[in-house]
């Protein structure tokens, strides 16, 4: 693990603030990595580090929304297990691949990857349906949950922002499936590709322990009343935060990828 960087107040506060608005939004819509990312590559920390941390801290919150998922019967881990561990095999070789990427290029292609995420989210559409029930289980649907969770992983291993956004939309298109079945997948396979991810970034050696718990606690936080609010009030509450929040969070990154720098 790195040394720490010194922080004044002012920065752990926004940091801790960042993180908890990140985990309220991750749990409800995904995103919040487009929030967190940003904010720690401002204290200094190289991309690799700060990728490193982000999945420290996201683990915090995609932990605590899946088990609430989990708990209101809205994640199914055997029907799903196909996604599960294709999605940890993703994740590590994702991670493994972003290693041997150098730190110029990543600065310079971390805020069009987050962009090009944001754009997608704000123009997908999720399936609208009232649907509680699981597709059946055959070929075709166990090809669907490989593939996804093969690609989705290595995304969130490789660079991460908007994983739970991609998961929550394109799981409402292959499986027809209603929002809150789609987001009880994908906070669960988040956390494990998040997880998987940052075993494979704590062997290398790119984690920040004392910022990436510190951001964790608090994007718990707000991941445990975001979840809670997305299953007390569905899919018309999820909707419009999920549009805002990614429009909120490209206009944001925009400015500072390509005006500030």
């Amino acid at each position: 693990m790195l040394s720490d960087p010194i922080l004044d107040l002012e920065l752990w506060l926004v940091l801790c603030s960042v993180a908890f608005l990140a985990g309220l939004i991750d749990s409800i819509a995904g995103g919040g990595g487009m929030l967190t990312i940003p904010a720690l590559l401002t204290t200094g920390l190289p991309p690799h580090v700060a990728l490193g941390t982000n999945k420290l801290a996201a683990s915090f919150g995609s932990l605590t929304a899946s088990i609430t998922f989990y708990r209101k019967k809205l994640f199914n881990p055997y029907y799903w297990r196909l996604s599960v561990v294709f999605t940890a095999i993703g994740a590590i070789i994702g991670t493994i691949t972003v290693s041997y990427l150098s730190v110029k290029f990543l600065e310079k292609y971390i805020p069009v990857f987050i962009i090009i995420t944001a754009f997608y989210t704000m123009m997908s559409k999720t399936i609208s349906t009232n649907s509680t029930k699981l597709p059946l289980v055959n070929f075709k649907l166990k090809t669907k949950q490989i593939s996804q969770g093969l690609i989705l992983g290595f995304y969130d291993g490789f660079a991460g922002p908007g994983t739970g956004a991609f998961w929550t939309t394109s799981s409402g298109m292959l499986y027809k499936i209603n929002i809150l079945l789609s987001s009880g997948l994908a906070r669960s396979t988040n956390f494990v590709s998040n997880f998987c991810s940052l075993l494979t970034f704590f062997y290398l050696g790119y984690v920040n322990i004392t910022i990436g718990i510190s951001m964790g606690i608090f994007i718990m936080i707000g991941s445990a009343i975001g979840a809670n609010w997305a299953i007390k009030l569905g899919n018309q509450f999820i909707r419009p935060i999920f549009i805002s929040v990614v429009i909120l969070m490209s206009a944001n990154l925009a400015y500072h990828a390509w005006i500030t720098q």
